[in-house]
């Protein structure tokens, strides 16, 4: 027992104090996104042959890099049902659909896995709901930063710890998602059907919209801190140039949440919201490659720290309250969800919706919604919820220093 002891005391020194050969390589990560992110792959709708040539590309880097497959295959395929007439809900043809998530496995003989991943699938052609284009159909919506971005970081952490020359004490699961845009589906499906016992996972890493770092703020929001007790007082250890903003749900609209519900601990890496999620514009011109390399050298810097535990504990946290009540409106506006003032900013308006024909413009801040005070994004869901298409009220904003009055209809 003390052998065993004093050997991994000795593996956990070792690993956190030796000197690393392996860095993090800006080209590679804007040679992937550029090919993720490309028209030929016609925005990686789920199902689409363009997603299962993302998924083949995904499963090349994985096998170039020497990751281990599990039976034989990068590619893990799962069933969904899809209606296929998804803007007329008086017609119902529901069709079963397939997908892949992309899997690959470093074994270091350890007894508990850290797992990072990220969805490679976008909003393909604009065909669903999603799109917050005003006329999207038939647009390539080539998603560079949502999720190009975070599918070239986990290919880059992969990259970078199989081949740097450090032995680590856990081994690493990299999982690349397909069906996020439709609701978390290969998240959810892979945690039905593991490759390797939940139990054994440490903790969970996720990278969704990680490419449009803010060089003069350099705020980098983190989520899930309050599923361990470790995660707070860990980033608090680590010095760092970001502005960091965290959130404690364990639960978000992102993958990380499939492995929070089966009691993992996670964080989840975001840059930031913009006026180009969602829409065709999300291309690859617009991508911060040298930020990209800055978050994922601060997340391996997180992920070392944690050699120091054994295994993280585990902590609930309470569900956000977003104030969603089945309603169907919307203004057609983008929260700003780096913002740390009273009120939800505006970040982006779409053409065509309420807010822009009532005159809202980007960078507004609304600070009240017919009677309801908006003090957060969660007050700005709430007040959504009172009303129905065709109602009129106001919204007060405030814009250059001054609250405007505004008549909008839904």
């Amino acid at each position: 027992m003390q052998t065993k002891l004093f050997g991994y005391i000795t593996l956990l020194l070792f690993s956190s104090f030796c000197v690393r050969s392996q860095t993090i390589q800006e080209k590679s990560i804007k040679k992937n996104i550029t090919f993720l992110a490309s028209d030929k792959l016609k925005g990686r709708g789920t199902s689409s042959p363009e997603e299962l040539l993302a998924a083949n590309f995904i499963a090349e880097k994985f096998k170039t890099l020497g990751l281990t497959p599990f039976n034989n295959s990068y590619l893990k395929s799962f069933s969904y049902k899809k209606n296929l007439n998804p803007h007329d809900t008086s017609v119902v043809n529901i069709a079963e659909k397939k997908a892949n998530n992309v899997v690959g496995f470093i074994d270091n003989k350890a007894p508990y896995t850290i797992v990072i991943g990220a969805h490679y699938d976008h909003l393909g052609l604009g065909h669903d709901k999603n799109s917050l284009d005003a006329n999207p159909e038939n647009k390539i919506h080539n998603g560079a930063d949502d999720n190009a971005s975070g599918t070239a970081g986990v290919i880059e952490l992969a990259n970078y710890f199989s081949k740097n020359n450090t032995i680590e004490p856990f081994n690493f699961l990299f999982i690349c998602f397909s069906g996020e845009e439709l609701g978390l589906l290969g998240s959810k499906k892979y945690c039905e059907n593991p490759d390797i016992d939940l139990t054994k996972v440490n903790y969970m890493i996720n990278m969704d919209m990680i490419g449009r770092l803010n060089d003069s703020t350099k705020k980098l929001l983190i989520y899930g801190v309050g599923t361990s007790p470790s995660w707070v007082p860990l980033i608090d250890s680590l010095k760092t140039d970001f502005s960091i903003k965290t959130d404690s749900s364990g639960i978000g609209p992102s993958d990380q949440t499939s492995f929070y519900l089966k009691d993992i601990p996670v964080l989840h890496f975001f840059t930031g919201q913009h006026a180009d999620y969602h829409k065709p514009s999300d291309d690859i011109e617009k991508i911060n490659y040298k930020g990209e390399v800055d978050v994922l050298v601060y997340i391996t810097k997180i992920i070392e720290r944690t050699y120091r535990y054994p295994k993280l504990g585990f902590s609930k946290t309470r569900n956000p309250d977003n104030g969603r009540k089945g309603f169907k409106i919307t203004m057609g506006v983008m929260p700003d969800y780096t913002f740390d003032g009273v009120g939800m900013r505006i970040d982006g308006v779409t053409d065509g919706k309420p807010a822009f024909k009532a005159g809202l413009i980007k960078g507004d801040v609304i600070k009240k919604l017919g009677n309801t005070e908006i003090k957060n994004v969660q007050d700005y869901m709430k007040a959504l919820s009172d009303f129905k298409k065709g109602d009129t009220t106001t919204v007060n904003v405030l814009r250059n220093g001054e609250i405007k009055t505004f008549s909008v209809t839904f």
